[in-house]
């Protein structure tokens, strides 16, 4: 059995939504097991930057305008292979549209496409540099957020240390966004593009090491992935199982199929579970709920599927939880659980 080390990601800079930057501390605080060894913190330092939108000459006149009509078209279209209930021309039309609001966001909104990202990098190298330390020492890291943001420290010190690694992202989104095809500059839905090198230009800067291989890179319960972004995850090759795919073919074969593709030829495998996994009538406490998610047996079924795979398991990331949004702290009992699990079977 691993001794483990709880660190505590304290930040929400990744997402405009403010809250996360809490859950963590709440999770861990009455967190025992007796193969936890520590509990450190990190928290950010920074307050987020204040988005100023400009006006332009058109019917919309802020950027929570275009982006409100941006996800008004998403919403429309939430299944993740929305394309084959469209023909040709219905395509074409729909990308036009969201490629016109993206130009016209990134125009209104030049200084925060990049929102707090020296901030963000800021917080990722002390949390990279604690993680790495905790490695060193020989015990396993579990991070706990935050926003997803946090991951890019965590997964990437756990790689430095093992040279090569897989990565299963069990996130109700894909977080493969770019900078370039980013279009709320919300910058926790670039974390696994960066984590595999796809995104190459920023929020890395601290990292030293070799990237994750987007071969061995599976995302687990996939449902709420952006058009342009689900481009990004066929052209680096990242494996997708979507929640109908989890209902189909059940916990067991996809944590088995993910494990099998994370692991191959690889040292071990990096793990990164987003609550928003869960279906937010379940599990309401995160920041950007997404329908259609698993139910309550099935994320435990999953969490005790996982378990049988510490023996490859390197370090693990919980991330997501906002005690703003939370109904009577069922999310956070759920969260707790999810850890309790961990740190007894990892």
């Amino acid at each position: 059995m691993k001794k483990i080390s709880i660190i505590n990601a304290c930040t929400d800079l990744g997402v405009n939504i403010d809250g996360s930057a809490l859950g963590a501390q709440m999770l861990t605080k009455d967190l025992n097991s007796s193969n936890i060894s520590n509990k450190y913190t990190v928290t950010q330092k920074s307050e987020k930057e204040i988005v100023n939108s400009k006006n332009i000459n058109t019917k919309n006149e802020t950027i929570d305008d275009f982006v409100k009509e941006f996800d008004e078209l998403l919403l429309k279209m939430h299944e993740l292979h929305f394309e084959s209930k469209m023909n040709e021309n219905e395509i074409n039309l729909y990308n036009q549209k969201m490629q016109n609001l993206v130009l016209a966001v990134k125009a209104l909104d030049s200084k925060c496409e990049k929102r707090n990202m020296n901030s963000i990098d800021k917080f990722n190298k002390e949390l990279y540099d604690l993680v790495s330390n905790v490695l060193n020492k020989g015990e396993f890291p579990l991070t706990v957020g935050g926003d997803h943001i946090v991951a890019i420290a965590s997964c990437l010190a756990s790689i430095k240390k093992y040279k090569n690694l897989g990565i299963i992202w069990f996130d109700a989104h894909g977080d493969f966004n770019t900078y370039s095809t980013s279009v709320t500059g919300n910058l926790h839905g670039l974390p696994l593009a960066v984590a595999t090198h796809y995104e190459k230009d920023i929020l890395s800067p601290f990292h030293n090491g070799p990237f994750y291989n987007p071969k061995n890179a599976v995302i687990v319960g996939g449902r709420d992935i952006d058009p342009w972004e689900w481009g990004n995850i066929l052209d680096a090759g990242v494996t997708v199982f979507s929640t109908k795919d989890i209902q189909k073919l059940g916990v067991e074969a996809v944590c088995k199929k993910a494990f099998e593709i994370a692991s191959s030829g690889t040292n071990g495998v990096h793990i990164s579970l987003d609550l928003d996994l869960i279906d937010p009538k379940v599990a309401p406490g995160v920041s950007v709920p997404a329908e259609n998610g698993i139910d309550l047996n099935t994320t435990y079924e999953l969490v005790d599927e996982i378990a049988k795979y510490t023996s490859i398991i390197k370090s693990a990331d919980l991330v997501e939880f906002n005690p703003v949004f939370d109904n009577d702290h069922v999310t956070e009992n759920i969260a707790k659980n999810i850890l309790n699990n961990w740190t007894l079977n990892f």
